[in-house]
């Protein structure tokens, strides 16, 4: 949980708090009917903190993006790389990592599979 949404449960429950005293003391023998407003008032905008902090950003839980660097030794000559299914041109963009492991979906055919590195010898 982010600091900021720590800070607004935080700030909510203290409104809710004296909005809830406010609307007790209205019922006192000194009490006054404006101060049941102003409870009120205090008790709708600590729930309206707390509305807001729980409908922000996921949290870190969530998928991450990586990014994965390779850095390949000697000179590496780039070939064009084509679906196994239908022949389709793939991208960059159709590989994804998937458990440590490169998978590409074709967009033309939607066949995923895992990508395999030939043996160079």
């Amino acid at each position: 949980m982010s600091a900021g949404k720590i800070i607004a449960y935080i700030c909510a429950a203290i409104l809710i708090v004296f909005g809830v005293l406010f609307i007790l003391a209205t019922f006192s023998p000194n009490g006054n009917l404006g101060w049941m407003v102003i409870g009120l008032i205090l008790v709708g905008i600590g729930f309206g903190f707390i509305w807001f902090a729980s409908r922000g950003k996921p949290s870190d839980s969530a998928a991450q993006e990586s990014t994965y660097k390779v850095d390949l030794s000697g000179s590496v000559k780039l070939e064009s790389l084509k679906c196994q299914s239908c022949g389709g041109a793939l991208s960059p963009d159709n590989v994804k990592m998937v458990a440590g492991a490169p998978v590409v979906t074709c967009p033309y055919c939607g066949v995923s599979y895992q990508l395999t590195e030939e043996p160079k010898w």
